[in-house]
């Protein structure tokens, strides 16, 4: 038996055969062609049958594993039309005369290596996905292409690293695990993993030798043993058993209401990235919609969603959640989400920068545009709307002139709405501190607890050297949270949590003695929750 120590990335357990995954090393030589003109022809031929296999790759990954895991596919499609990798290939192929994979496969390791090189822990994981797009144009222009055969039955899936492309064109049903020796909590490994509720490592180096060896895949402890003993081997066994039973007791929660012992109630909403991730919700028998991240609309493409396309989307989703509450968030853009075609100029702390509703008080026609279509899709369903990265009364104000105009307008063209909540989300300290203030304006408060606790401890939430330092739990933050809770109450309105924080059963009975309304989650959390819910005094 051997034991490997590596860092879990999702929970769980996971008894097989290991997959070894490996992929193939294509030889790129550095040859003159004496033809630049024809080689740009295959690079831009090239380009645009690799288009093709993306949007393939988008839908195929949105019904299996949703909007989040399909979105870079999107983001694929942006990269593939980076004018300085254009630049790079060009000049590669007219000054040196390369043929179009040299050139390919050189700017595609530039590229890499400039991600690789970066401090942010989210950029470094980047640049598997520029290594994807160019190892994606590698293989038309070579004419070999990704084959990933499992096998019969399911396997542990262990690599040096997987890339988007390959986790999706992965069997689901084969699946039983991850192994990675590269990778993090941001990789596409992980949030697979995390997609489909099944345990994964990174951090453990691996080679062919493990192929089709008996192995255990502990997630909760960041273990791999490979041939284990008859006495792991059994005691794993017995402990994936007992997972297997409390994925059953959970299941029995469905149906169940969020009330304690003692009648007080909570509502279990979920957090989705589009409407990909609404069968989850239903699945999980989440209460309603506690935030849809609209901002999905606009990333991936090169101009901005019209009124229609997000009209449609709103729509879908009420229907779907048929009478159930959705609480759509107004575009949160700018800090980690960045969009082209906005334009906005490089910025020292995007965190603290031009983002969300700054972005959409300035830019009002790109925010009524969402708002006619947000009050239009109201007729369909029980819609709220919330605002994000609030700071003062006076913004609060302005949008409600802004929401009221609009209204106004789709009154006067006879277009049908509904009656719509319209809220706020407390996500830094200002808004904390007047949340007395804030409450006499809106409907409900939604408490992002992870931009909270980021800027309530000064610390970057996206630098992994900060991780130490970021700290939710933090007595300042918990403060904040009742202070909003009591607030909020004493203006006859409703508190909810749709960060992180919210998910943590640690903090379950905390919030339900704060008096927290409402929790949002991911919809996999909701079960657990409800149990805590159900069992506490």
């Amino acid at each position: 038996m051997e034991i490997y120590q590596g860092r879990a990335v999702y929970q769980g357990i996971a008894i097989g055969t290991v997959f070894f995954y490996e992929k193939g090393q294509q030889a790129i030589r550095a040859e003159k062609t004496g033809n630049p003109k024809r080689e740009w022809e295959r690079y831009e031929e090239a380009k645009r049958v690799a288009a093709g296999e993306l949007e393939e790759l988008y839908q195929k990954a949105l019904l299996e594993v949703g909007e989040q895991e399909a979105q870079i596919f999107a983001v694929h499609e942006v990269m593939l039309r980076d004018e300085a990798f254009d630049e790079s290939v060009k000049q590669l192929i007219e000054q040196a005369m390369a043929s179009a994979e040299y050139a390919v496969s050189v700017t595609g390791g530039q590229f890499v290596k400039l991600f690789e090189a970066m401090d942010d822990e989210y950029l470094r994981a980047r640049g598997a996905d520029v290594k994807d797009v160019s190892d994606r144009l590698l293989e038309i222009l070579s004419g070999t292409r990704r084959s990933i055969e499992m096998g019969d039955e399911p396997v542990i899936v262990v690599a040096k690293d997987l890339t988007p492309s390959e986790t999706v064109q992965m069997d689901k049903k084969k699946l039983l695990g991850f192994v990675t020796e590269l990778g993090s909590s941001t990789s596409h490994t992980a949030i697979l993993a995390r997609t489909m509720n099944i345990p994964a490592l990174t951090g453990i180096a691996a080679d062919a030798s493990w192929d089709g060896k008996m192995a255990v895949l502990d997630g909760n402890t960041g273990t791999l043993y490979l041939e284990p003993e008859e006495s792991v081997l059994l005691t794993y066994r017995e402990l994936k058993r007992q997972e297997l039973q409390r994925r059953e007791q959970m299941l029995s929660l469905k149906g169940k209401e969020n009330v304690t012992k003692t009648g007080q109630r909570i509502e279990l909403y979920a957090n989705i990235a589009g409407i990909g991730d609404l069968p989850d919700v239903l699945e999980n028998d989440a209460g309603g919609i506690g935030l849809f991240r609209s901002e999905f609309l606009y990333l991936g493409r090169e101009d901005y969603p019209t009124e229609e396309e997000q009209f449609q989307v709103y729509k879908q989703a009420l229907e779907t959640m048929a009478g159930k509450k959705v609480i759509i968030r107004t575009l949160d853009i700018g800090a980690d989400k960045k969009v082209d075609y906005f334009q906005m100029e490089p910025e020292e702390n995007p965190a603290l920068g031009y983002r969300a509703i700054r972005i959409c008080l300035e830019r009002t026609e790109v925010f009524q545009t969402q708002l006619r279509a947000l009050f239009r899709a109201s007729a369909f369903g029980k819609l709220a709307i919330m605002y994000p990265m609030i700071t003062s009364v006076e913004e609060v104000r302005k949008i409600k002139e802004l929401s009221a105009l609009v209204q106004s307008q789709l009154t006067k063209e006879g277009i049908a709405t509904g009656d719509v909540e319209e809220g706020i989300m407390i996500e830094t300290p200002a808004a904390a501190i007047i949340s007395d203030l804030l409450a006499k304006e809106v409907d409900f408060f939604s408490i992002g607890t992870n931009d909270l606790t980021q800027y309530t401890l000064a610390v970057d939430r996206q630098n992994p050297k900060l991780e130490a330092y970021y700290n939710p739990h933090h007595e300042a933050v918990l403060r904040l949270i009742g202070m909003v809770v009591e607030n909020a109450h004493k203006e006859g309105i409703w508190a909810g949590i749709c960060g992180e924080l919210g998910a943590d059963t640690t903090l379950t009975k905390t919030f339900l003695e704060m008096g927290v309304d409402e929790l949002s989650v991911s919809p996999a959390a909701i079960l657990p929750i409800r149990e805590i819910v159900r069992n506490t005094e």
